[in-house]
């Protein structure tokens, strides 16, 4: 059972679009699969346009898949807060909104949805919560991957579309001939989607030097500059394509969220970052790398080696070694080719583990009924 109410989300974009990716998700799912009202606010408009074509960006107030999207303002405007607050992420709510909640005199959940980490302490602190004056109620909420975390967003429909999609290979050659791109036989396909990364350079030199064939389909992002160094280009746009040795790269124009799923569903490896295109990989059921976001003191690696060992549980000793190298290789920028020839050897069993953990987490729940269930239990 579930309670309908009116839901704020405030976010702030970043220039990865992890933030406005995970929130524009996170509303269409409440929306959709919950009958719930859902406003979305964003401070720019721009940038959510490219994730959501059909945006205006000069306009205050918009919908879009039901979604009520909204200018989140310097100037806020007068607004009634909804049942449930969710500050995306640490944003600050706008202090006229806060002063809104606590004049209200209702009950209104206030929530900090938190980045995603796989970190032992996430457990323990997830739904905890943070005494806040003028008596509302505010509790951290913990995306993760175990039981008793919030779990990862994820479409009530998601593995289904996603199994029909790579069962059919018709259907796959359709989505990348979009692209102008045709799938060779017995070709290897791997999507590229990186910070700038040192690691790029040898391992696009095991690719190229590898007898098995690859194509390596990149979207548009900021790791082109070092796929254009090693080509010895000066940059790459959308539409690119070039081919050195065994490899073959086809540079791909920035994606609707929907498209991105099915890139990543189409190759049998996918290398991502952040946040959001981590999350959407692993529901893929494929092998990937992540190239986590760089943070001061190196805080970094410890969420990288905290999912590693959620992560390789159930790998052999030889896979698993070969895995952690790879990945360390991979953000560590020292390495990555001699890492991804001794990875390779392992890529049956990396496969199936991927489908495997899919499962593992679909039975730990989905981030949007979590939160439904959440408020509707705090009610």
């Amino acid at each position: 059972m579930s309670v309908k109410a009116s839901w704020d989300i405030f976010c702030v974009v970043v220039d990865n679009y992890g933030d406005i990716g995970v929130t524009w998700r996170l509303a269409r799912q409440l929306v959709a699969e919950h009958g719930q009202q859902v406003r979305l606010w964003v401070d720019d408009l721009d940038t959510f346009a490219r994730l959501c074509p059909g945006t205006s960006a000069t306009t205050d107030r918009q919908w879009h898949e039901g979604v009520e999207v909204r200018h989140w303002q310097v100037d806020w405007p007068s607004a009634e807060p909804a049942d449930v607050v969710i500050e995306a992420f640490a944003c600050q709510l706008p202090n006229d909104y806060i002063k809104a909640m606590a004049d209200s005199g209702r009950r209104i959940l206030w929530l900090n949805l938190e980045y995603l980490s796989a970190e032992d302490w996430v457990v323990g602190c997830h739904a905890l919560p943070s005494m806040q004056p003028d008596g509302l109620q505010k509790y951290f909420f913990f995306p993760g991957f175990e039981q008793g975390t919030g779990g990862l967003i994820r479409e009530g429909d998601l593995l289904a579309r996603r199994e029909a999609f790579q069962a059919d290979l018709a259907m796959r050659a359709e989505f990348l001939q979009l692209f102008g791109l045709e799938v060779q036989p017995a070709t290897r396909l791997i999507s590229l989607f990186a910070y700038e990364n040192r690691a790029v350079t040898g391992w696009l030199d095991a690719l190229a030097n590898d007898t098995r064939p690859t194509q390596l389909l990149v979207p548009e992002g900021r790791v082109l500059g070092d796929v254009a160094s090693w080509l010895g280009l000066a940059q790459l746009k959308a539409g690119d394509q070039h081919a050195r040795g065994s490899l073959q790269i086809a540079v791909l124009p920035f994606m609707t969220q929907n498209q991105y799923d099915m890139l990543l569903w189409c190759c049998d490896f996918n290398a991502v970052r952040g946040e959001e295109s981590f999350i959407r990989a692993q529901w893929a059921g494929r092998p990937l790398v992540w190239h986590i976001y760089p943070q001061e003191e190196d805080a970094h690696w410890d969420k990288l080696n905290a999912f590693l060992e959620l992560y390789i549980r159930d790998l052999s000793h030889q896979a698993e070694a070969a895995l952690r190298e790879f990945w360390r290789a991979w953000n560590d920028g020292v390495g990555s080719g001699s890492a991804w020839i001794t990875l390779q050897q392992h890529e049956p069993e990396l496969r199936a583990h991927a489908g495997r953990w899919t499962h593992k987490q679909v039975a730990n729940g989905d981030l949007a009924g979590k939160l439904v269930f959440f408020y509707t239990d705090w009610l």
